[in-house]
């Protein structure tokens, strides 16, 4: 057994709106940039849908991720060395523009700078990449909320492989949001496909990037990872993707599109893994089996043996605490409600969902019936097969057994929960129908409901905690310094990267003590005097306000 730990999210799309806040929050901070206008590193997707690119999931057409060929060895789908070799200047598995979305702006100017007429100037939109007049037909959320619409509805590649009743009752049975970035996987096919060796998975958290300085812009990961979460920018010739926000992890803060989710959908943890067993766990014959072979591969931080083995690793006590105490592990381990996405692709994804409950409340709620007794639910999991089916072939590579398990907890959960709420006599035997004791229940409906900011992110730190004893800087962006990944020419995806200094970290500590403290922080250093442009509200100086008149 060798232990290493790995940084992993899990998703409740039962909490997920579509607000898309996540998207647009990454974007400012990591995609803000003249060629990556395209580029979405966290997007959401209407679920039935095409997803973004569209059909990613099609791996007969895009030919990402492994397979398992007839001696029970992996293989890349794209092909091996030899035959990228023979491509390796002109790659045509690969989503084009029109796959994606052309981006645009509007000629803002032609509202302010037309001559006196007749008719009302418009602002005409105008591609971003070439700078031409165009027409919108397509783009990263555009079929938002239209599932089931029968021009998104057969271009679905998982409804392809589920039943007519499903297509047939789709469009008036359920619809939910699919949140997706990077799935920093443990046996990841994009960092096998890079010819150049510049995508790397961090050995120290797991965390999956692309080093600029040796990407030589093959885009072999574009077409080797079947989540196609790795981009092209077409201005620095390099690849980019995802970085689970490392600047930010590093000193114990969630990634952007977490800390600015709306619904608090989104846990963060730490797990520990059998490194020596990830290929037997890819590599096993069918892929309904790839499930439970990944979650053997998750070792338990409170087992003796595993915590010696991660002393042995290298890895600190306080990692390994953070691990004992992860909601991650709690979820996916513990409860087991949490499931892969896409699992067949057999890379090991690390980025798990809760599936939703909610379209199975719904359909029971139509009919006039209690959607939230257990009787009901549990009868409709065992005769609505809409949205099992559809859930299965997202999440556990179509066996609906393991789907129908997790809703049956998630319904177990919500009725049991629903008695103590008003007041009533709980009933023990609601547990026990799902293989759970009530305290299991209740501390499964204490994460996935009512868990605080400390609780839904347990994350260890890479440096020593003591940045915030300086003073935030509030007139530079936390990303733009020299060699940082900020939103101009340098950093991570810009020709000077690479280099081993941690990132900004003393401004995300400062930051992170501003997040999490009761107390004054903002310009701490100086008490009398506040910077109304980032004070944040935590204590103000006296005669900053007034003082209260007892007089009316």
């Amino acid at each position: 057994m060798r232990v290493m730990a790995q940084l992993a999210m899990v998703m409740n799309l039962d909490k997920c709106i579509g607000c898309h806040t996540c998207s647009v929050t990454c974007k400012q901070a990591w995609t803000n940039r003249s060629g990556t206008e395209y580029v979405w590193f966290n997007n959401v997707e209407t679920r039935p849908g095409q997803g973004y690119p569209r059909t990613y999931e099609d791996q007969e057409k895009w030919r990402g991720g492994w397979v398992r060929d007839g001696k029970g060895r992996l293989r890349l789908r794209d092909g091996g060395r030899w035959k990228k070799l023979s491509r390796i200047f002109s790659n045509p598995k690969m989503p084009s523009i029109d796959d994606y979305y052309e981006p645009w702006t509007y000629d803002y100017e032609n509202l302010t700078q037309a001559p006196l007429g007749e008719h009302m100037p418009v602002a005409a939109p105008r591609s971003l990449i070439s700078g031409r007049p165009m027409k919108v037909e397509w783009s990263a959320n555009w079929d938002d909320d239209l599932a089931g619409s029968p021009e998104i509805l057969p271009d679905d590649p998982v409804l392809k492989k589920v039943s007519d009743k499903v297509k047939l009752e789709l469009e008036e049975t359920f619809m939910f949001y699919l949140p997706r970035i990077c799935e920093h996987c443990l046996n990841p096919s994009c960092v096998a496909s890079c010819p150049s060796g510049a995508m790397y998975k961090r050995s120290e958290d797991g965390i999956v990037l692309v080093d600029q300085d040796k990407c030589r812009g093959w885009r072999m990961c574009v077409s080797g990872c079947p989540y196609k979460k790795v981009y092209f920018n077409h201005k620095t010739g390099k690849a980019e993707k995802c970085t689970f926000c490392y600047p930010r992890v590093e000193v114990g803060l969630p990634t952007v599109c977490a800390e600015t989710c709306v619904g608090r959908l989104r846990y963060i943890g730490l797990l520990f893994y059998d490194v020596d067993k990830v290929l037997a766990a890819a590599s096993v014959e069918n892929d309904t089996d790839l499930y439970e072979a990944q979650l053997d591969l998750l070792l338990d931080p409170r087992d003796p043996a595993v915590v010696e083995g991660a002393r042995a690793e290298g890895i600190s006590d306080e990692w390994i605490e953070a691990a004992q105490n992860s909601p991650v592990h709690a979820l996916i381990k513990d409860c087991r409600v949490a499931l892969p996405l896409h699992p067949e692709f057999r890379t090991m994804p690390m980025v798990w969902y809760v599936p939703p409950l909610s379209p199975v409340v719904d359909a029971v709620s139509r009919d006039g019936h209690d959607g939230e007794d257990v009787g009901n639910l549990f009868g409709a999991l065992e005769s609505l097969r809409i949205p099992v089916e559809y859930l299965a072939g997202l999440f556990t590579a179509g066996d609906t057994e393991v789907v129908g398990g997790v809703l049956r907890r998630l319904a177990a959960m919500r009725s049991y929960m629903r008695d103590i709420n008003l007041g009533r006599e709980p009933q023990a035997h609601i547990p026990e129908a799902v293989g759970m004791t009530e305290e299991e229940i209740y501390q499964m409906y204490r994460l996935l409901a009512l868990a605080k900011y400390e609780e839904r992110y347990v994350i260890p730190t890479a440096y020593a905690a003591d940045g915030h004893r300086l003073e935030e800087t509030a007139t530079e962006c936390a990303l733009d310094f020299e060699g940082g990944p900020g939103m101009h020419g340098s950093g991570p995806f810009g020709e000077a990267s690479g280099g081993p200094v941690p990132v900004a970290v003393e401004t995300f500590h400062a930051l992170r003590e501003r997040q999490t403290t009761d107390e004054m922080s903002a310009n701490a250093s100086h008490p009398s005097r506040v910077n109304l442009l980032n004070w944040d509200g935590k204590g103000a100086p006296a005669g900053m306000f007034p003082e209260r008149s007892d007089r009316r």
